[in-house]
């Protein structure tokens, strides 16, 4: 929230100094407005995606809390009490599952953390592509802009003044062009993929603690259950 309140400053002391409309009018493609419609939109992705992994740390502390308790291990496949909702909840009542379905032997949680990681991951991997569609779009505009900075120079009359003048113009235009979406588009691709960073690295540590909660509540509790 402290990164989006900064972008979100930022955004409004360029706007009120006037480049965001100098930037708008300058670029007749309009691939500086689209690279900016799509950061927004993935700034808004990132921060539900964020919201779900803050909720999934919340209801794995509170499994944590649950299973501190020795005697409430059960909890997971006792139907007299609501368990704790979330996708850790979900990974233990799978352990639990497992741990009574299977003959004997230590109960083995490796598939069912790597299937745990992905629903954290979640569309986590969307920061990665519209970070990607970004640079290409600000590249596409840098090669855009040179056509038409290009463009005029096969008739260029240096005779002709009119004609000189208004070829400086078009040159001009697109350099303009060229410019602004790259600079849009580097800039947008660099704080997409900060803010991306910052979600993958909180969906980690929540990863993380529903390791060590399962290594050292979960899985010795059920062994000892399926052992008795």
């Amino acid at each position: 929230m402290i990164f989006a309140g900064l972008c979100v400053l930022a955004g409004v002391l360029l706007w009120d100094y006037g480049l965001v409309q100098l930037m708008l009018a300058s670029d007749r493609t309009h691939i500086s407005a689209l690279i900016g419609l799509l950061y927004v939109a993935s700034s808004v992705h990132c921060l539900w995606r964020t919201v779900a992994i803050a909720r999934e740390a919340d209801a794995g502390r509170a499994a944590a809390l649950i299973l501190v308790r020795p005697e409430v291990v059960s909890w997971a496949t006792s139907s007299q009490q609501p368990p704790p909702s979330g996708l850790i909840a979900d990974h233990i009542r799978n352990l639990a599952i497992k741990a009574e379905t299977q003959e004997s032997g230590p109960v083995d949680q490796t598939l069912l953390l790597r299937s745990l990681a992905d629903q954290l991951r979640g569309s986590n991997a969307f920061g990665a592509f519209a970070s990607d569609t970004l640079m290409k779009l600000g590249l596409l505009g840098t090669i855009i802009g040179f056509i038409i900075m290009l463009a005029p120079i096969a008739g260029i009359d240096a005779t002709d003044r009119a004609i000189m003048k208004s070829s400086m113009s078009l040159m001009s235009d697109g350099m303009a062009i060229a410019m602004y979406t790259t600079l849009a588009g580097l800039v947008g691709s660099i704080l997409l993929k900060v803010q991306y960073y910052m979600l993958d690295a909180a969906t980690a540590r929540v990863f993380s603690q529903a390791v060590t909660l399962t290594e050292t509540r979960v899985v010795p509790a059920l062994e000892r259950l399926h052992a008795r």
